[in-house]
């Protein structure tokens, strides 16, 4: 397995991640994706360029709480001041870069932090990379100086994350004042979580406490999984005219960081070990985010099923109230017994509806009057049917919507009309359809009703005659009247079954009203759609890729395997686990559970007061 086969599949991971938006408010959808942005950001600004670039210098970036030192320790251990602390709280100043003049050209372009443009001086912007080259540096060592993890200014922290996940070695800078506070040790955490390799500093420690906070600090770091990580013990001494710290107290980390820059071997060990750790987190925090992913494509699956169920509803109660004789009550009623004419008529129509059929002709006059005057009450009825349940329908979905907190994020967002309501268009575009609806009927009719057999018949009782006939059939379509409804009601359908069948035949009938009655339940669906659609739209915005959590977790797959079988000749293969050591020379003997110290003089005995590398058999 190849470097290139694992940049590819890195590549790919990155590109999965990009579109990664969470918009709906469920839980972890936030932390996912601010995980999937973080990750973005890590292979930008450090993993792919540092796996292309695997020789480039050692990356050290100087990180750690407000006033811990770090400006002045970077200072101290180049030897001049290089980088300016910052004087006023919060501190804000550009991030700086110091390498050896023939490590210049690693850092000149976007290699790393492409996000950062580069200066050669210094500047308040903090999307300015100020680098300063310093011979006094050993070639394949830079160093950034970076600001407080714990400022009150969001874009410190947010710089300051950025800068130590593109580090190949966080030096990481405390105080004996601050070196137990929480956003410190959530920096140290995510160290751990991705196996970076960590070097901690304990600055200002007054004498007195050198016997108690460095062994305490180094407990803590026990506990928390940075057991092999070196732990530097600078104790409060007066600086120098320049500012800058005694050499005696800077040596034992100058000669350590020289020694990792000197040593290829060591060198690469610790930027594998960082970067196998980061590889190998992405891998672990990749699924998390395609879960989310997956919620919020679930969630949102979910809205659009409760609106569509509840226009769907609506269709299915037009629908069955428009077959089972609902409609033919009152003016719809009222309006057919104007045309096929009432009194005697009427009354005798069941025990004489074989000679009606013959006579019907004669007794229905088919005026265009009576006839308009049944297509209008029908398409009054029908009407106020499509808007009853178009307004149900809305209000069912609105309130299936508020039923979730996402649901009511959705509703609070929108900026469309009241979706608790039918639109502003609705009842214009029922009429529409009821009457388009009708004109279907015509036009069942006239093709129906122009064949020889049936034409004198048909054009006795007129196209309108005849529809509206056909109209009366599909409203008791399903045959649901009951009790009274069928003296008077069922009665006039009858006829108009009746009639209908004189004209066409049984058949026929039968084949019309089905396809009348579809060509209804058609166009009532479609005016339910139409509102349906304002649902879709308010959630348009918020859709995802729906292939985008298969991605993910394919890419992070390949990654893992790319991973585990290995690096090519450019990239030797990682150890399970790459401890930092700090030099033999360096380090102090201890035994298990103690940390021994040197003698640390008083203040008053000495100008210089010596550091010390604290070392616990952990």
């Amino acid at each position: 397995m190849s470097s290139t086969r694992l940049m590819q599949a890195l590549a790919e991971l990155r590109e999965s991640l990009a579109p990664v938006r969470l918009p709906l408010p469920l839980p972890q959808a936030m932390e996912q994706a601010r995980s999937a942005r973080d990750m973005q950001r890590q292979l930008d600004d450090y993993i792919l360029p540092r796996l292309a670039t695997i020789e480039a210098p050692l990356l050290a970036v100087v990180g750690g709480s407000t006033g811990a030192g770090k400006s002045t320790l970077v200072n101290s251990l180049i030897g001049r001041i290089v980088t300016t602390p910052g004087v006023i709280r919060p501190t804000t100043k550009s991030p700086v870069l110091i390498c050896h003049p023939d490590d210049v050209k690693w850092f000149q372009d976007d290699r790393i932090l492409p996000g950062l443009v580069r200066s050669r001086s210094s500047s308040q912007d903090q999307n300015t990379l100020q680098i300063v080259e310093e011979p006094a540096l050993p070639q394949g060592l830079a160093i950034i100086d970076a600001p407080d993890v714990d400022s009150v200014v969001e874009q410190n922290r947010n710089l300051a994350a950025q800068l130590l996940q593109a580090a190949d070695l966080w030096v990481f800078v405390t105080s004996a004042a601050r070196y137990a506070d929480a956003v410190p040790w959530d920096f140290l955490k995510a160290a751990v979580d991705r196996a970076a390799a960590v070097a901690v500093v304990l600055d200002r420690i007054p004498p007195a406490a050198m016997n108690q906070v460095p062994p305490h600090l180094g407990k803590l770091m026990t506990e928390r999984g940075l057991a092999d990580s070196p732990l530097f013990a600078v104790p409060e001494t007066e600086t120098t005219a320049e500012g800058l710290l005694p050499d005696a107290a800077v040596s034992p980390i100058r000669t350590w960081l020289a020694t990792l820059a000197a040593d290829a071997a060591s060198r690469q060990r610790v930027v594998l070990q960082t970067l196998d750790g980061a590889i190998g987190a992405l891998v672990t925090k990749a699924p998390p985010v395609a879960d989310a992913v997956e919620a919020q494509a679930e969630a949102l699956a979910t809205l659009r099923d409760d609106a569509a169920k509840s226009y769907q509803e609506a269709v299915r109660q037009v629908s069955v109230q428009s077959a089972d004789g609902s409609l033919l009550r009152g003016e719809v009623l009222a309006r057919w017994q104007d045309f096929v004419g009432t009194g005697e008529f009427m009354k005798t129509m069941e025990q004489k509806i074989g000679w009606l059929r013959d006579r019907v002709f004669a007794t229905v006059k088919g005026t265009p009057p009576e006839a308009e005057g049944v297509k209008v009450a029908v398409e009054s009825g029908l009407e106020a049917l499509v808007r009853e349940q178009g307004e149900a329908a809305a209000e069912r979905a609105e309130s299936a919507w508020r039923a979730t907190a996402y649901g009511r994020d959705v509703l609070r967002n929108w900026s469309g009309e009241d979706l608790s309501r039918a639109s502003t268009g609705f009842s214009d575009e029922v009429a529409r359809a009821i009457r388009d609806w009708q004109g279907d009927v015509l036009e069942l009719v006239s093709a129906e009703g122009m064949d020889k057999r049936s034409k004198a018949r048909y054009l006795a009782l007129g196209v309108n005659g005849v529809s509206a006939a056909l109209m009366m059939v599909v409203f008791a379509h399903t045959g649901g009247l009951t009790g009274a409804e069928v003296g008077i009601a069922g009665g006039s359908v009858v006829l108009a079954q009746r009639v209908l069948e004189a004209v066409f035949g049984d058949d026929a009938v039968r084949k019309l009203a089905n396809q009348a009655k579809a060509s209804l339940d058609a166009r009532v669906e479609a005016v339910m759609g139409n509102e349906l659609k304002r649902y879709d739209d308010a959630l348009a915005s918020l859709a995802g890729d729906l292939d985008q959590a298969v991605r993910i977790r394919e890419a992070a797959e390949e990654v893992n395997f790319a991973r585990h079988e290995g690096y090519d000749d450019a990239l030797p293969a990682a150890p399970e686990q790459a401890a930092i050591e700090a030099p033999q020379t360096q380090a102090l003997p201890a035994a298990r559970e103690t940390v021994q110290l040197n003698t640390i003089t008083e203040a008053h005995d000495a100008e210089v007061v010596d550091a010390e590398i604290v070392q616990e058999n952990r």
